[in-house]
């Protein structure tokens, strides 16, 4: 098996969205005021983690559209029945201080440089071609990547095969010739295999107990894992 190109999740993969989503969400409730019933910052920076989550899961269900799964977010975290302007306002808010702390992983630009003259590569995402290629072009790195697939438009989200193959097409490609590299181990490593493509769990926070996964804990092993080196716990069909 010959992987010719690489496919890549973006948010909490190449670029640090968890980090600029606290970091903005601290900044805003600093500006907007602390919302009652969580008793400390933390808490409710926890809190806001753990709604996002939920309502992306909805997102990628297929329950809410993009700009809805952001309005609920903003609803759930502040327990409120906001107009949808309101909520819409509320999180405009936030947004800006979150982009104002939109930083690539320190690990990003070096691995692109390694692997750019041996793959092609591109971009699979379960959010939106505005939000993504508004974000990469900020970053300085949307030219890095021949073709950015976003699931809002295509209309099918990871895990689902249907979204990984999509991207495929859009590089005129066989799924076995392309491995995908994201961090999710389910939504992405594992929807990827079951895809037919070669799936990298990117486990940065050294989480473990996957085995039936081929895993990373940085984009640094990636280029000695796709050159067909073992020690990573990778397969040795790579090639």
């Amino acid at each position: 098996m010959v992987i010719r190109a690489v496919l890549w999740d973006i948010d909490d993969t190449i670029f640090d969205y968890s980090g600029a989503d606290r970091a903005g969400m601290r900044k805003h409730l600093e500006t907007e005021g602390f919302p009652e019933g969580y008793g400390s910052l933390t808490k409710a920076l926890d809190a806001w983690k753990a709604v996002t989550d939920v309502q992306w899961a909805r997102f990628a269900a297929g329950e809410l559209d993009f700009q809805g799964q952001r309005r609920e977010r903003v609803r759930a975290f502040l327990g409120r029945g906001l107009s949808d302007g309101e909520a819409d306002g509320w999180f405009g808010r936030h947004a800006a201080h979150y982009e104002a702390a939109w930083r690539l992983f320190p690990d990003t630009l070096p691995v692109l440089d390694r692997l750019a003259g041996s793959f092609r590569h591109a971009v699979l995402s379960n959010s939106s071609i505005h939000n993504q290629d508004r974000k990469l072009r900020t970053l300085g790195v949307r030219d890095r990547f021949e073709v950015v697939v976003c699931a809002v438009e295509i209309g099918v989200a990871k895990p689902d095969a249907a979204a990984f193959h999509v991207a495929c097409e859009a590089l005129e490609l066989d799924p076995h010739e392309v491995a995908y590299v994201g961090n999710e181990p389910d939504i992405d490593a594992g929807g990827a295999v079951a895809a037919g493509l070669t799936g990298i769990w990117l486990d940065r926070d050294g989480l473990g107990g996957r085995p039936e996964l081929v895993r990373i804990t940085g984009l640094g092993e990636l280029p000695d894992l796709l050159a067909g080196h073992t020690r990573f716990g990778a397969p040795d069909t790579f090639g």
